[in-house]
C-alpha cells in the first residue's frame, strides 16, 4: 500500500483536499471524513487512470511534517 500527502483544509461551510504528489486531484464534502473518503477514492481513480494509459504512477513524497509556531514569539 503507498501513502500520498493529503492537505485537508476546513472552509467555512465544508472541507476540501489536495495533494501535492498528485497535481489535479482534489475533492470537497460537508464533513472531514467525507472529505477524506472522496479523496481516497479520487487517488485511486487517478493512479488506476495512469496505470490505464501506461504513465508512470508518481512516488509519494518521503516526508511530512507540521511547524509549530508560536505567534506571540515571531
Amino acid at each position: 500500500m503507498t501513502g500520498y500527502v493529503v492537505v485537508i483544509e476546513e472552509g467555512p461551510t465544508s472541507f476540501g483536499a489536495w495533494s501535492p504528489d498528485l497535481p489535479g486531484v482534489i475533492a470537497a464534502g460537508d464533513t472531514r471524513d467525507e472529505c477524506e473518503r472522496l479523496m481516497r477514492e479520487a487517488i485511486a481513480f487517478h493512479i488506476a487512470g495512469l496505470i490505464e494509459d501506461g504513465d508512470a504512477v508518481p512516488p509519494p513524497s518521503n516526508a511530512v511534517d507540521v511547524v509549530f509556531v508560536d505567534p506571540a514569539a515571531a
